[in-house]
């Protein structure tokens, strides 16, 4: 039942491996914003022409670098009606003007009040972008590539802060006082990139179906699965999962709104689920090195700037391939041992950083200031191999449709909430108690990892209305598991009219869809 592509937009193109890319490349700007932003404060709390021009004590900085966090917080309590109500294009649209209002008012600020404004509307567009970026691409992407696609969302956080490092460092060199401009003007690029792909690229087939919008949804699985081919078997199954699906979340669930992420014990579970990537992934200490790594550095031994920024640079670059190289094994280890084996090896490495910073942080030993550099490399990495991949990876995965706008919002609120706490605290403790930060955040740790091994269910393998079996108890349709119609293990066969008969070949559900 090979019919033609009548109601997709008319530049999106018909090839699965060019939406496959464009898809990824849609999410990986945002994130890329991301991480410029975290990078590029890392750098201009260290240039000269930033600090003479901008003044600040311990509190402004903590202002300046946490207030993005409470933007994202602003953004949580409405970007999932965007979402449910306009779509998740029109919230990436949405999200990338108000990104770029905010980057020209930083890039032009004249005290530090302009800049705290400009960054707090920054964090509002990132927020909103957070939410739209992961709840789009977790809904369009094939079961093949979802690891791979939500995966590189963080990833290329990494590729963000290479960019911004390396536009620090060389604005280091310029002796101006508005060099420190160059580097917060050119964080725009990413959000227009983002502007540019959105005409390519197609609306949700999960949206699509629950707008009643049937033909469109189909055509959009299509495309993405198989060159624009209705009647392959992959294609068939997904469409009927979804439909049964949204059919029975529409006779459950009949609005869609805050308050579901709290009415049900499944909802309440799928909120700590998702929550849960929100916490780990500030509060595990990666947001002490992302965002004062200069202050690290000095209390390591490593005191002169050139040296801090041409670190800063090695570890996004590092970050950048362990993070990548998570991303591609993610659905062979599986989320719950990626999660809690790579916070342990990240734990150990973070009590190596607060232990070495106590006994060589005054520089006296090259060795030691060396080995305590070489443990914030190693804590990194291990944290990017696993969390880069997870943080965006799992939340949607194990929110339902009717919950994964909002609970998205409610994800990015509590961790735009959890990354304000670390931003502003952690200054203020490093100042005080110095290495015991350090230990008293790897302590920490070990709950976070009691838990993921305690409460996290296995997502890999399924798609986002199979997992719910593992959460509602219950499989909300009579399609065959996806899984098994790819390996061949089911056979589906299409009659006229999406009429479906599913045979069993193998190991898989025995059933009849009409």
């Amino acid at each position: 039942m090979d019919s033609p592509i009548r109601h997709v937009g008319r530049f999106v193109p018909h090839s699965s491996a060019a939406l496959v890319v464009l898809t990824v490349l849609s999410c990986l700007v945002n994130s890329m914003t991301m991480g410029y932003d975290g990078n590029m404060m890392n750098g201009l709390n260290i240039l000269p022409s930033f600090y003479n021009t901008i003044n600040l004590n311990t509190a402004g900085e903590s202002a300046n670098t946490g207030i993005i966090w409470v933007g994202g917080c602003v953004a949580g309590f409405f970007s999932g009606f965007i979402l449910d109500r306009y779509g998740r294009k029109a919230g990436m649209a949405w999200a990338v003007y108000m990104t770029s209002i905010g980057i020209i008012l930083q890039s032009s600020a004249q005290n530090p009040a302009m800049f705290l404004v400009g960054r707090l509307i920054v964090g509002i567009g990132v927020g909103l972008s957070s939410v739209a970026c992961p709840t789009y691409v977790s809904e369009v992407s094939q079961l093949k590539w979802r690891a791979f696609s939500l995966g590189f969302y963080y990833d290329f956080w990494y590729g963000g802060g290479i960019i911004a490092s390396a536009i620090t460092y060389g604005t280091a060199k310029i002796d101006s006082s508005w060099a420190w401009r160059i580097p917060s003007i050119i964080q725009v690029v990413p959000s227009l990139l983002c502007l540019v792909i959105l005409p390519f690229i197609p609306e949700s087939p999960r949206w699509l179906m629950y707008q009643d919008r049937q033909d469109e949804a189909l055509e959009v699985l299509a495309i993405m699965a198989a060159n624009g081919d209705t009647s392959d078997a992959v294609v068939v199954t997904q469409y009927h999962q979804i439909a049964d699906t949204i059919a029975w979340e529409k006779a459950n669930k009949p609005s869609i709104n805050w308050l579901d992420a709290f009415r049900t014990p499944q909802s309440r579970r799928r909120m700590i689920l998702a929550c849960s990537c929100a916490i780990f992934g500030n509060m595990s200490g990666s947001g002490i090195i992302s965002y004062y790594l200069g202050t690290i550095l000095t209390q390591a031994g490593v005191t002169n700037t050139t040296t801090q920024l041409e670190i800063n640079i090695y570890l996004s670059v590092w970050c950048l391939f362990t993070a990548i190289l998570g991303t591609s094994l993610a659905d062979k280890i599986g989320r719950k041992r990626l999660g809690a084996g790579t916070l342990t090896v990240s734990m150990v490495f973070l009590f190596l950083v607060g232990a070495f910073t106590k006994l060589y942080g005054d520089g006296s030993t090259k060795s030691g200031v060396y080995g305590t550099v070489a443990c914030i490399f190693l804590y990194q990495g291990s944290y990017a191999f696993g969390w880069s991949t997870l943080l965006v990876m799992y939340p949607p995965e194990v929110l339902n449709y009717s919950l994964r706008a909002n609970g998205m919002s409610i994800y990015t609120f509590v961790s735009n909430a959890a990354a304000t706490v670390v931003t502003f605290a952690f200054p203020y403790a490093l100042a005080k108690i110095g290495w015991k930060t350090y230990m008293i955040n790897a302590s920490w740790d070990v709950l976070e990892i009691a838990f993921i091994i305690w409460y996290w269910v296995e997502t890999s393998g399924k798609t986002l209305e199979e997992v719910d079996e593992l959460i509602d108890g219950e499989y909300h349709s009579d399609a065959p598991v996806l899984l098994g119609v790819i390996r061949g293990e089911v056979e589906v066969g299409v009659k006229e009219g999406m009429e479906v008969k599913v045979v069993e070949t193998g190991s898989g559900r025995n059933v009849a869809t009409q």
